[in-house]
């Protein structure tokens, strides 16, 4: 079960998830029914599923030369390379889609669709190797998440949502190069270029901040479009963690700072989620 987990990467998948409903929940329209619900859910955290195992099959090379990674289920021979596994990612990824295109509409199946395509062919294949831009890209897989759950409720997605697509559009490329950051003797050994390998600590935390900042601002604009006072405060108190962590990182930019950044990261996030769902569902008119 362990190497199920790890493969399909299905933590990731519960924070893409929450992504989802954070998009039903801050957008306004005819409630969902439990069973919509739970599609919605079930389609976009199968589709990331799908896109980490890919990410996994086809890095498998790199994972070999990372000190974190080479014990992954396609580098130690636990699951073996061949025509099974790219299938089962296939159908995970064509299950989820038909989901959501059955029971939601179009417009989710096309969200749930371009998020796995973006993590799984543009991020994985296309740009990690080549450019320090990778994981920017990369990052519109939460960001489709949310925009699949907004579409659930409302395929004209309104302001709210469309502003919370772009704040975890910022937030990937700062979290990810905090680890980055803290974790770059492994990058360096797979040759991935990385924002802290191609110019620099300093000059990483100092781009990572720029992006931080403008995440938690954009983070604290959703009041004036619906959201209420409980949202502002779980966005503030989030962002200002990670603001400050971003700060420090500027000034001491260390592995360790990088770590105790990219921990904080993950909480503004889990606090941003939570403030919009909780708000959305207890305070929007449906």
């Amino acid at each position: 079960m362990g190497n199920v987990v790890n493969v399909f990467k299905l933590r990731i998948g519960m924070g893409i998830m929450l992504c989802a409903l954070a998009g039903v929940a801050i957008t306004p329209g005819a409630a969902l029914s439990v069973w919509e619900v739970f599609i919605l859910g079930f389609a976009v955290f199968m589709s990331s599923a799908s896109a980490g195992a890919f990410n996994q099959y086809f890095e498998r090379d790199l994972d070999a030369l990372m000190k974190r990674t080479k014990n992954r289920p396609f580098v130690n021979g636990t699951f073996e390379e061949g025509w099974f596994w790219p299938s089962i990612i296939g159908a995970v990824l064509l299950v989820s889609i038909a989901a959501a295109a059955y029971v939601l509409n179009g417009f989710v199946a096309l969200y749930v669709f371009l998020g796995a395509f973006f993590y799984g062919i543009v991020y994985t294949v296309w740009l990690k190797r080549r450019t320090s831009l990778n994981i920017v890209v990369g990052g519109l897989a939460g960001s489709f998440a949310v925009l699949a759950g907004a579409s659930a409720v409302d395929p004209n997605i309104p302001a709210a949502p469309l502003i919370l697509a772009v704040v975890l559009f910022l937030w990937t490329p700062p979290h990810f190069w905090a680890l980055a950051t803290a974790l770059q003797d492994d990058y360096a050994a797979a040759n991935v270029p990385m924002l802290p390998l191609t110019v620099g600590d300093s000059n990483a935390a100092k781009i990572s901040l720029a992006h931080t900042v403008a995440l938690v601002f954009l983070s604290l604009t959703p009041i004036a479009f619906g959201m209420g006072a409980l949202y502002f405060v779980f966005a503030a108190l989030g962002g200002g963690l990670f603001l400050y962590r971003s700060i420090q990182l500027v000034q001491t930019p260390t592995r360790q700072m990088a770590m105790k950044t990219f921990k904080a990261s993950l909480l503004q996030l889990m606090l941003l989620l939570a403030g919009a769902i909780i708000d959305g569902w207890t305070s929007l008119p449906v």
